[in-house]
């Protein structure tokens, strides 16, 4: 094993550990872009009218709705995800070189897809525990935390409704992972060699990550509205049956509902958790230096 290989060999839980930290953080601009988006009026609230009306009628802490379910997500599709993106990215990282972007771009595609499958039941509780609020009292699931929405939506509407969604969540998570991590490394690697930035700057990992947010945010919009739409339903429908009716009904501008809470939320989520991985991979290396 070369040392360049040996030095990108972190632990493979580390980019979920730092995904569960920006969950705290981003958890409210989360929950606000799923209202949005499920949000089924002719005239919407913005984000900032989400929130104010979230906390006027639901009180402070309903902003965190769900939180158990937004932090077992990350522990599971962003572990997975970030875990395998690492490792294969090993596999290109050899005597020195580094992956080309078409490499990087294979290493993400193959993660995300992985991750997306393995956190998809933790998605759905996650879409369900959010948008409880907004619905109607009689209508209300009334998870006290997400392993109790696991077991009784296993019970109730059987184990195959954790699948819920899992064509587009995949898809979604394909595109996140693609162009969330691969962007990345290219805006840091252009940074360093064009903008000379130091590789472990805090500057550096910053706007790197705050590019990153903005082009995972746009690609990623309308997967993952319609995702969103299918997971929050209480009877199963079809990738393309769910895209159609939006379409029709609502129009193309529908899919890409809840843009700027969904970048506001992703722009922090994806700041956060590149600059806390960036540390942990330091502190590792320091460590066994």
């Amino acid at each position: 094993m070369s040392s360049n290989k040996t030095l990108q060999s972190t632990p493979f839980w580390f980019g979920g550990a730092a995904s569960c930290v920006a969950a705290l953080v981003s958890h409210p601009f989360d929950l606000a872009k799923v209202r949005l988006q499920t949000f089924e009026g002719t005239t919407k609230p913005g984000m900032l009218r989400t929130m104010v009306l979230i906390v006027k009628n639901e009180g402070p802490l309903a902003l965190y709705n769900g939180l158990s379910a937004s932090v077992l997500r990350q522990g599971t599709y962003s572990t997975v995800r970030f875990g395998a993106y690492e490792k294969l990215k090993e596999n290109f990282t050899t005597n020195g070189r580094k992956p080309s972007f078409l490499e990087l771009l294979f290493c993400s595609t193959t993660a995300g897809a992985v991750g997306g499958a393995f956190g998809n039941p933790a998605d759905v509780i996650n879409v369900r525990m959010q948008n409880d609020g907004q619905l109607a009292p009689e209508l209300r699931r009334y998870y006290k935390h997400a392993f109790d929405g696991l077991i009784r939506i296993a019970k109730e509407e059987g184990a195959k409704s954790l699948a819920r969604g899992i064509g587009p969540n995949m898809g979604r998570a394909v595109l996140m992972t693609a162009s969330q991590l691969t962007s990345y490394d290219v805006f840091k690697e252009l940074l360093i060699t064009k903008a000379h930035m130091r590789s472990e700057s805090v500057l550096t990992h910053f706007s790197s990550s705050l590019l990153a947010g903005l082009v995972a945010t746009t690609i990623c919009s309308p997967v993952d509205v319609i995702k969103t739409r299918i997971m929050n339903a209480s009877k199963s429908a079809s990738t393309l049956q769910a895209f159609a009716d939006t379409l029709k009904h609502e129009g193309i501008s529908a899919f890409f509902r809840g843009w700027t809470p969904a970048f506001i939320r992703l722009g922090p989520h994806t700041i956060v958790t590149f600059m806390v991985l960036e540390q942990f991979k330091t502190w590792y290396r320091k460590a066994h230096s």
